[in-house]
């Protein structure tokens, strides 16, 4: 009887696959450190020669990375080069923000829509935990932990769309607009009401997906990214108001 086994080579090339999909789908992120050679080697059923060679052929894509000291890592330049030109050319062209926010509305909206069709029980587990840790934050009154939560909140529907594109798009995107987004939070922090409409928004999000209603999804996202539009021009208008009356406060003060 023929021996059905496959050789190392092929072997290496089904472990590397295995690899590439699991930084597809975002199990390993850009910056994760790989678990050690023996710990991989282990959980994959596979020798440690042809885990290596699998990890070799990932580092030669440029998937993976080696770093002095040890340990081999997710590559995190896939993002760099996305991230890095978009965070320095929002900084000196403000109408930028404005075009950002209506593809973040149609990326997000198609996210929620996908999610409430496609996900998982383990995917509804995950946003039920993640969702848990935003409310917390509520409920403390933590901004901080708020700002973080909000961002693994909508890095989880990403997710969940079961849509690689827009998992890694909405990493990306939400590293571009970091900034922006805890500076909206916290204009939004200072004004107790839209603070529980923000609160309200998360909710029914996370719930459409929960009973899998894609469009009540679809327009619970929309809603919320024209509520953060909105909050964004109320935060704008407020700094030119604070602004010119400190101009006028200058020119009448001898």
């Amino acid at each position: 009887m023929p021996n059905s086994r496959p050789t190392p080579f092929r072997l290496a090339d089904s472990v590397a696959s295995d690899i590439e999909t699991r930084i597809l789908e975002g199990s390993l992120k850009p910056g994760d450190r790989l678990p050690s050679e023996r710990t991989m080697a282990l959980e994959m059923g596979v020798s440690r020669p042809s885990l290596r060679e699998a990890m070799q052929k990932l580092v030669s894509k440029g998937l993976l990375t080696t770093r002095h000291g040890g340990g081999t890592y997710v590559t995190d330049q896939l993002d760099a080069q996305f991230v890095d030109p978009w965070t320095d050319m929002l900084k000196g062209n403000p109408l930028l923000h404005r075009d950002l926010l209506e593809f973040r509305q149609m990326l997000e909206s198609q996210a929620a829509s996908l999610a409430a069709d496609r996900a998982t029980d383990a995917d509804i587990s995950r946003l039920d935990v993640v969702y848990a840790a935003l409310e917390a934050s509520y409920e403390q009154d933590d901004l901080a932990h708020c700002i973080n939560a909000d961002v693994a909140f909508h890095q989880a529907v990403a997710e969940a769309s079961h849509n690689v594109l827009i998992g890694h798009l909405t990493a990306s995107l939400m590293r571009v607009i970091h900034g922006h987004v805890s500076k909206n939070l916290e204009h939004l922090h200072a004004r107790p009401h839209r603070w529980q409409q923000l609160r309200s928004q998360h909710h029914a999000i996370w719930q459409a997906i929960r009973e899998h209603k894609p469009q009540e999804a679809t327009l619970a996202a929309s809603q919320h990214i024209e509520f953060v539009r909105q909050g964004i021009e109320d935060k704008a208008r407020d700094e030119e108001r604070r602004s010119s009356a400190l101009r006028r406060l200058g020119e009448t003060t001898p």
